[in-house]
């Protein structure tokens, strides 16, 4: 599902060229799970913004769900990231204006979907349903906890069938308890719906529930 070759980036500063990735290699087959650890700065989330092509790398070669999505313009790169990829941050980024259920359905704004409105409707009510919201789906951000803000930012990254799901410090905002559950939750929808996971986190916890864990030194994954 996602084969990384030889994947370099280079940042311009001041003070000359920064190296954050350095010829790495990665293979994720589809319904794997697995994270990334390391210091802040390693580049883990460079590594994700390459994964789900927000990024390109300086070299090297990307593909997912066979796409080479390094190659991509901007135009293919958006319709890609939409169609073939969820994506969970910590931050959650819902809009504060809408609703649950409308959060949920933001990503099939992009259009071009043979689904109806009132189909995509029902089907972001079952996700809904899935995490545990089916009493909030009237309710604005604001009024959910932290963990129930997750749930919907999961069950949004659901909503277009992606191959693969994205997160990057899902439960870095959440006490211990709620984060345990929104790591068997993400567990869950990986075994549960098949497609391949990768959680960036500094969550050693989180870390070790997934099927393998990667931690990032020098610019390169060890085991």
């Amino acid at each position: 599902m996602i084969t990384v070759s030889g994947v370099s980036k280079t940042y311009d500063s001041p003070a000359g060229p920064v190296n954050v990735l350095n010829g790495l290699d990665l293979s994720v087959a589809a319904g794997e799970a697995i994270s990334i650890v390391g210091p802040s700065g390693s580049g883990k989330t460079t590594l994700l913004n390459i994964l789900g092509a927000l990024d390109r790398p300086t070299s090297g070669s990307v593909n997912v769900a066979g796409k080479a999505i390094n190659e991509l313009d901007d135009v293919a790169a958006a319709n890609f990231r939409n169609r073939s990829i969820g994506f969970i941050f910590q931050l959650h980024y819902l809009l504060p204006q809408c609703s649950v259920l409308e959060n949920v359905l933001v990503p099939r704004l992009a259009g071009g979907w043979e689904e109806s409105p009132e189909d995509s409707r029902d089907r972001a009510e079952v996700l809904l349903n899935d995490v545990g919201l089916k009493d909030r789906i009237t309710h604005k951000p604001y009024q959910l906890s932290g963990g129930e803000q997750l749930r919907v930012a999961i069950a949004r990254s659901l909503i277009n069938n992606p191959k693969i799901i994205l997160a990057d410090e899902p439960t870095g905002s959440l006490d211990p308890e709620t984060g345990e559950k929104v790591a068997d939750l993400l567990l869950e929808t990986n075994l549960g719906k098949g497609v391949a996971l990768v959680v960036v986190t500094h969550n050693p916890g989180l870390a070790g529930k997934m099927q393998t864990s990667y931690r990032l030194e020098a610019g390169k994954l060890v085991i």
